[in-house]
């Protein structure tokens, strides 16, 4: 694909502004939001008016490197963000003032924080030490900081001239803390993902550069100094895109789609906004399509995706974003289902979204979501050979298997692992991650027991699993999608270390379309004992060579010895967004060379 993004600075000449909302004096573009919008706009900031900015103190910053916790500053820090947009939200909806001493308030607060980063992010080097508390003279620019930086440049460009009739003090600090925060360093230094070489990227790239954008081109610059930030940009951009297939696949799963493709997507919006005739074609591009339709080929039903890496199995529903995006690439198919999965809940705000510019382009995109009516795209079988995936559908079957390495971004150890559905229900789940702690990006991450194959429908040999990094992958891998079988077969040996003593494991998976799935597992090592896992979220009944989930499906086993049954208390907070209370492993051991699993 090259070099799209910097291949088009030469066309670049004087930029043209970028509007990220009509400002709150525009009374039209403000009257004309839908009345129900307006209403939940100014419910929100009724709200907010009510709740004070919680405190930020230092000991709340030193959680992280004290005891590993990330919560408890995350929970205050967002907070003060949230209550800050919709403060500003309703006050560009109602326009009398009366929300605006606490808009100053928030804007001062975090115009006075110690750092924009969070605790969790407070290193100057990628996977370097994290540093106890932010350092002044040295800012950096992590998720959150550029977003802080998005979030205020929004918030004075929607409400500057009501600002300044206050005092113009306030605008004033805002823009010297982005310079200070955000440009300056943008500019001068370099932070790990803005991209060097082949240096892998991940969602922080697009995610980050967006923001700045934003910032930037949401505030007066020189055109010198916007040239020089689309130039960033633009570099940084392609760096993302280099990790990307043509198949447009997110290594980090669904969840990660939307801090990755998506801010992909508004990345190019300001950018299209500022230089059409250099990047608007870009968004015509094949890959650039195929990136923002991931979402939909990943789909089971309802919330419920198929889920790999720390992405969960539920994610929230579409909105104006995955809307705009397949507006954006040509993608009906895309479009159609962002509005329909959209309509589901109907969500006319979103209170808990920290990003001002989503809630500002969710805010006019209401109506147009309303009022699209289609038909739901067909479902569509993948081969998503960037990944290792396939996915694969029939009347009653949704079936996912991941090939690939275990060197991915926001790896799990799961070469090989399948997902299965039924009418839309869990029959074999990949159980996702945990909430986040230090533990979770260190050396011990793969001591967590999500992150392990032995907790993934895989096999393990006399307690040796799967180990991490891109060596580790499956092999000979070969798929075929047809109208009446889909299947993936593949050897998953090398996934393991040398004492595994698992020469060839050859796994095959078909979902015979109509009937049901056959899983073959073949090993030809006879000193080498199996013990394969099936991991599910309905309790499952055990019998010689037959597991039952009630009202669900049965699972028809050949080849195995006894099987055991373990219960698993899920009491983490964000395991429970998918699962319930308790999750079920069933251990099934062979020695011999075959094990066969038909499920209907």
């Amino acid at each position: 694909m090259g070099n799209l993004f910097i291949d088009r600075l030469q066309r670049v000449g004087t930029l043209k502004p970028f509007v990220p909302a009509e400002p709150a004096r525009n009374r039209a573009a403000w009257d004309g939001l839908p009345p129900a919008v307006r209403a939940a706009l100014l419910a929100d900031g009724e709200r907010a008016l009510a709740t004070d900015y919680p405190a930020l103190p230092a000991t709340l910053w030193l959680d992280y490197t004290r005891t590993g916790d990330r919560a408890r500053f995350e929970a205050a820090y967002f907070s003060r963000r949230r209550l800050l947009n919709a403060l500003v939200l309703a006050e560009c909806v109602e326009h009398r003032g009366r929300f605006l001493d606490r808009i100053i308030d928030g804007l001062l607060l975090v115009c006075e924080e110690s750092g924009w980063q969070l605790p969790a992010h407070n290193s100057q080097v990628r996977g370097g030490p994290r540093s106890a508390l932010s350092d002044v003279t040295q800012p950096i620019i992590d998720l959150f900081a550029a977003e802080t930086g998005a979030q205020v440049a929004v918030a004075v460009a929607l409400l500057g001239e009501e600002l300044d009739a206050v005092t113009p003090e306030i605008v004033q600090r805002v823009d010297h803390e982005l310079k200070r925060r955000i440009f300056a360093p943008y500019l001068s230094r370099h932070f790990w993902w803005m991209g060097n070489g082949d240096e892998p990227m991940n969602n922080w790239t697009a995610w980050c550069t967006q923001n700045v954008l934003i910032a930037a081109f949401s505030r007066p610059k020189s055109n010198e100094v916007h040239h020089r930030i689309v130039t960033q940009a633009g570099g940084s951009l392609d760096a993302f895109m280099k990790d990307y297939g043509d198949d447009g696949a997110c290594e980090e799963g669904v969840l990660y789609y939307r801090h990755a493709g998506l801010c992909l997507f508004n990345a190019m919006v300001v950018l299209d906004a500022v230089a059409p005739d250099a990047f608007g074609p870009l968004l015509r591009e094949p890959k650039i399509r195929n990136v923002a339709e991931y979402l939909m080929r990943m789909h089971v039903d309802g919330p419920r995706y198929f889920n790999f890496a720390d992405s969960s199995a539920v994610v929230e529903r579409c909105g104006a974003r995955e809307y705009l995006f397949g507006k954006a690439v040509g993608s009906e198919a895309l479009a159609d289902f962002a509005a329909g999965d959209w309509a589901a809940e109907k969500k006319l705000t979103q209170p808990d979204e920290i990003n001002l510019f989503y809630r500002v382009q969710s805010a006019f995109a209401i109506a147009e979501l309303e009022a699209h009516r289609a038909a739901p795209p067909a479902k569509v079988d993948s081969w998503l050979p960037s990944v290792g995936l396939m996915v694969a559908h029939d009347a009653v079957f949704a079936l996912a298997v991941k090939a690939g390495v275990n060197g991915d971004s926001h790896n799990h150890n799961d070469v090989g692992s399948l997902t299965l559905y039924k009418n839309g229900r869990p029959v074999l789940i990949d159980v996702g991650v945990e909430t986040y702690t230090k533990r979770t990006f260190s050396v011990d991450r793969y001591d967590i027991w999500t992150m392990q194959s032995a907790w993934h429908n895989l096999p393990t040999f006399e307690g040796v699993m799967q180990r991490d990094g891109e060596a580790f992958a499956a092999r000979d891998v070969e798929v075929s999608l047809g109208d009446d079988v889909a299947s993936i077969s593949m050897d998953i040996a090398g996934a393991y270390p040398p004492e595994a003593g698992v020469r060839s494991y050859l796994r095959t998976v078909l979902l015979e379309k109509g009937r049901g799935v056959r899983l073959s597992d073949v090993h030809r090592d006879g000193d080498c004992v199996a013990e394969l896992t099936l991991m599910f979220a309905e309790p499952p009944e055990i019998r010689p060579g037959r597991i039952t989930l009630p009202g669900l499906a049965e699972l028809e086993i050949e080849g195995s010895g006894p099987l055991k049954l373990e219960q698993i208390p899920v009491p983490d907070a964000r395991l429970r967004i998918a699962w319930p209370e308790m999750l079920y492993r069933v251990l099934v051991p062979f020695d011999g060379r075959k094990l066969l699993i038909f499920i209907c």
